[in-house]
């Protein structure tokens, strides 16, 4: 189980590097795009704050959105806010998420996010500080993959590949780290006949090797992989998160 009570505090720690950046920014930049297609920094902004206070909502049992389509309003109503706007209200949904996490709570109990995905209470914390640290990387203010702690990346890494296990639109694929380690993600796939006759081992599909920001970026959507090396076969694309 993640240490939620750790991971509440990166949170505060990523929150501040955030806002300590933006603060640098003017109303120009925050009109400008952000490397999220079709985003500009504002509405990066925006999103930041809005999923604050729907995880708070999670965390209290309620929807996380009133729908998708209140929420997607409400980041475009955001998006065109002033700079001192938008840090005001990443400040406040931050203090509103820091008091929800600090309250007395089995955070064992599973509880539910968009689309029907169910979690325990205890990973929120770190879903929370990955929708903070990959949306400053998303600001192009600086602040890149590279910059982010081996440990979040590491475990980032390891979130993906478990997303996308099993997913039938991607082929089974191993993951080669540098540094040895080796993750398995994609679909299995199954021995046929003859295999399971002889005690034949599958393949591992296709092979991933590379640094771990170039694989979170990969990964997360944010790079092409173009600095990955790929082994028995092309590197697939992915599904979309």
């Amino acid at each position: 189980m993640s240490d939620h009570v750790r991971d509440l505090v990166s949170v505060r720690e990523a929150t501040d590097r955030l806002l300590a950046a933006v603060s640098t920014l003017d109303n120009a930049a925050v009109a400008e795009p952000s490397r999220l297609p079709g985003w500009s920094r504002g509405h990066v902004l925006a999103h930041l704050a809005r999923n604050a206070d729907a995880l708070v909502n999670v965390l209290a049992g309620r929807p996380m959105y009133l729908s998708a389509e209140a929420r997607d309003s409400d980041i475009e109503r955001g998006a065109a806010r002033s700079l001192r706007d938008q840090v005001d209200d990443i400040r406040a949904t931050a203090e509103r998420f820091r008091h929800a996490g600090d309250e007395e709570a089995d955070w064992s109990r599973t509880v539910e996010l968009r689309n029907g995905v169910k979690d325990t209470a205890a990973n929120i914390p770190f879903r929370r500080w990955i929708e903070v640290e990959l949306h400053h990387v998303d600001l192009g203010i600086g602040y890149e993959l590279e910059d982010l702690s081996e440990e979040f990346t590491q475990r980032e890494i390891n979130f993906l590949a478990k997303r996308f296990r099993n997913h039938p639109d991607l082929p089974p694929v191993q993951i080669r780290q540098d540094d040895g380690r080796m993750l398995a993600t994609g679909a299995v796939r199954e021995l046929s006949e003859d295999e399971r006759d002889d005690g034949s081992v599958p393949a591992p599909g296709v092979v991933v090797r590379g640094r771990q920001a170039d694989l979170l970026g990969w990964l997360s959507g944010r790079r092409d992989g173009a600095a990955l090396t790929v082994e028995r076969g092309a590197l697939p694309a992915l599904p979309p998160l």
